[in-house]
Order: structure tokens, then sequence, then C-alpha cells
């Protein structure tokens, strides 16, 4: 009830009920409606209610296995989910000014766990986009120099590293099928099939 309370604006969403969800279309979106953004924040507060950890709410792609590649996109609606959570978590709602700032953001995050066999595996990791025969370079990439050691160190897999980039929302297609392309520093690629027309 706390949560409702601190959050009425939102608990009014909620009442709804199911429809509202169900008939919304996934796609990656840009320029987000009203509407959009009181559906995004509104899962949010309904995962906090369920006491779903945050992280469990980004858009994930790769492998379930704890020790394979993985990782996950950070669009604008999902960033409104994820916020909204972490806010109704502690009884408050985000600020219009916390929300605006996500609706203003260039770039989509993505992040992506990969696995090696020394410390220094992804050091200048790379990573890219590809819809058909386009390649979309990030604006930005940072990566763990240094891995940190598995649950099953020293058995293979020994480290696992994050690499991360931002990609310019101007640069791809939001509703497009992609290819995202990592590239570990020490070689070797790494291949993941997205559906963006699929993705919050």
């Amino acid at each position: 009830m706390r949560l409702r309370k601190s959050a009425s604006w939102l608990a009014t969403i909620l009442a709804l009920g199911e429809s509202i969800f169900s008939s919304s279309s996934w796609a990656i979106e840009v320029t987000l409606t009203p509407l959009q953004v009181e559906q995004a924040l509104a899962r949010g507060v309904r995962a906090a209610e369920q006491r779903l950890p945050p992280n469990r709410l980004y858009a994930w792609f790769g492998s379930e296995e704890e020790l394979k590649p993985k990782g996950f996109l950070m669009t604008k609606m999902n960033g409104l989910t994820v916020m909204a959570a972490h806010f109704a978590l502690r009884g408050k709602v985000p600020s219009l000014a916390e929300t605006e700032r996500i609706l203003q953001e260039e770039t989509m995050l993505v992040s992506v766990t990969l696995f090696g066999e020394t410390p220094t595996f992804a050091k200048d990791s790379y990573m890219i986009l590809k819809q058909g025969d386009r390649l979309i370079k990030p604006v930005k990439v940072r990566f763990d120099g240094v891995a940190h050691r598995t649950s099953i160190w020293p058995n293979s897999p020994r480290y696992q590293a994050k690499v991360i980039a931002a990609f310019r929302y101007e640069d791809f297609d939001p509703h497009a099928m992609t290819t995202l392309l990592v590239f570990p520093g020490q070689g070797g690629e790494q291949a993941f099939k997205l559906d963006f027309s699929q993705i919050p």
C-alpha cells in the first residue's frame, strides 16, 4: 500500500488492467508518447510491488546459462521502467526532471558480458551493429581492462568481463533485424541476433 500511496498517479494507470500493456506493440522507440511513458513507468511500479529485482527488467539477450555470453539493451522505455522500479522499491516516484533526462537521451546503451581465459582478454574490445549491409559504429566503448574471476575459477571459463557501448539512435534503424558483433581485444568474435521490433 505504501507504493500505491506514494505513486497514486501511477496507480490510476495500473487500475486500468492488463489491456493497457497487451495493446501496445514492442519496438525500440526513439520518441515516446505520453501513454508510452506512463506504461513504462507503470511496469516499473508493478515490478517493484512484485519484488522483482530491477536488473531483471533490462532487455536481456544471449544465453540464460550463467557462464555463457549474454547482455542487455538500455532503451528509453526500458530505462524508464528500471528507474521507476528503483524508486518504487524505496516508496518514491521519479521527478519530472529525472524522467525527462531519460527521454532526452541520444544514445542506446548496450552491455555485454563475455568470458575468457586471461585477466586481460577483454582489453581493447570493440562492438558494432550490423543492419543489412550497414555497419553502425558506437560513439563510445568501454571495457573491463582486468576481468573478474568466474564462480568456477580456475576451471574454464576462468574470467568474465563487460564490454559496454553507446549507439546514437539517429545512426540505426530502431525497428530492424540487427546483428550485434563484439570483438574481444585478444581476438575472436561474438555475435548476437536481435530483433529490434521486439525490444521495448
